[in-house]
């Protein structure tokens, strides 16, 4: 049987060789009236360079695109490049094919076996939504996912914040300071010298469903 790898599928959001990250030409302003606190920026900033929140981005070199307008490259599985996570997230479309990922139900969020306590009441994740279409295809596929996800069925997904880098000044200018292991809410002070890799969104409404279940639900009773 060909798997979903024979086939040549892999998601947009998946980093591909040749994909690497662009030199740093960071700087750090100071304060002035209206701001308060120095903010990172880079030497020749450009509009795209920040999300809709004002907050800098990695930059990172692509690959041409395929006849599909998708990425070429062998995938590294593991990675997701940064402005394409991003572009996804903040549209809510499929981290596998970047088509609308709204379902009937709602925007279906995968993630990891055991990632999140099953009692939650509030999830925080840098995964895109999937598609009805590319639900089985992003389990199989995701290193992360092992195969057998957990599946979040919402109705309310905000914009919750951004994982990242904080920059600051070192013996040898401007450097990393510090790197959180947990993704920093919009609005907080740090993220006026943090350089972005991941939108994250919270999940306030939603359900905990069967991969199974969810496609059952999703698909309409034959007449």
């Amino acid at each position: 049987m060909r798997t979903t790898t024979d086939l040549g599928l892999v998601p947009y959001i998946t980093l591909r060789e040749g994909e690497e990250s662009a030199p740093a030409n960071l700087i750090i302003t100071p304060e002035w009236p209206g701001q308060r606190f120095p903010r990172l920026r880079y030497a020749d900033e450009e509009r795209e360079d920040r999300d809709v929140r004002g907050v800098l981005w990695a930059r990172c070199s692509h690959t041409p695109r395929d006849e599909r307008r998708m990425p070429t490259g062998k995938p590294r599985w593991k990675l997701m490049h940064p402005s394409r996570q991003r572009e996804t997230m903040q549209n809510l479309r499929c981290q596998v094919c970047v088509m609308p990922a709204r379902t009937p139900l709602g925007f279906v969020f995968l993630a990891g076996p055991s990632e999140y306590e099953p009692d939650a009441s509030s999830i925080i994740t840098g995964q895109p939504p999937v598609c009805k279409r590319h639900l089985r295809a992003a389990a199989a596929l995701c290193p992360h996912l092992d195969g057998r996800p957990m599946a979040f069925l919402a109705r309310s997904a905000p914009l919750y914040g951004v994982h990242g880098t904080v920059y600051g000044y070192g013996p040898d200018g401007i450097d990393v300071v510090a790197t959180p292991d947990h993704p920093l809410p919009y609005g907080h002070p740090n993220l006026s010298t943090l350089l972005a890799s991941q939108l994250v969104r919270r999940l306030n409404s939603f359900r905990i469903i069967d991969l199974d279940e969810l496609l059952e639900e999703l698909t309409p009773e034959a007449p």
